[in-house]
């Protein structure tokens, strides 16, 4: 899809075509309907991430919870959203070893035990190894400041979405 085509869709069909960029939840895609039109990516990620940085904490950490456990029940069960698994698959977290399956799963249990939220990182930008790391190392975070450093993730994995979809 065109710039051009984008700034010109109607609203519903504007929302349709990025209401899932953010996992599961098509408002952020809702309220930056009216922000158009678009110069290109940047400025349309700006837009959304404020749109993000301006909702309610309630707000945030429902978009946080919406997303999938890496590795986890909704890949299992074949439940995640294509570009979840196509993501995941990317970093390899679909053909782990049985000791590695079991490591991040303990490592998701403990870190969804502390923040209440999934552990999200932009897997398009990792390996298994660097996201078993990070999960280590930010199992070590207050709330906060995991909070903040997942939110920044999202906007990491809706970039590349949106460059994906954008021509």
């Amino acid at each position: 899809m065109t710039l051009d085509e984008i700034n010109s869709l109607p609203s519903d069909a504007f929302v349709e075509a990025f209401g899932g960029i953010y996992e599961h939840s098509p408002w952020v895609a809702g309220a930056a309907v009216s922000a158009r039109p678009y110069d290109d990516v940047d400025h349309m990620l700006a837009v959304m991430d404020e749109i993000v940085a301006q909702a309610p904490e309630a707000s945030r950490l429902a978009l946080l919870r919406a997303h999938p456990e890496l590795a986890g029940k909704a890949a299992i069960d074949g439940t995640l959203t294509d570009a979840s698994q196509e993501e995941q698959a990317s970093a390899g977290l679909d053909r782990l070893l049985p000791d590695e399956f079991e490591h991040l799963t303990k490592l998701n249990t403990a870190y969804q035990d502390k923040f209440g939220f999934p552990f999200i990182i932009c897997v398009k930008l990792a390996t298994k190894a660097v996201i078993l790391t990070a999960l280590e190392e930010r199992l070590g975070h207050k709330y906060q400041a995991e909070f903040e450093t997942a939110l920044g993730e999202v906007s990491k994995i809706v970039r590349l979405r949106l460059e994906g979809m954008i021509s």
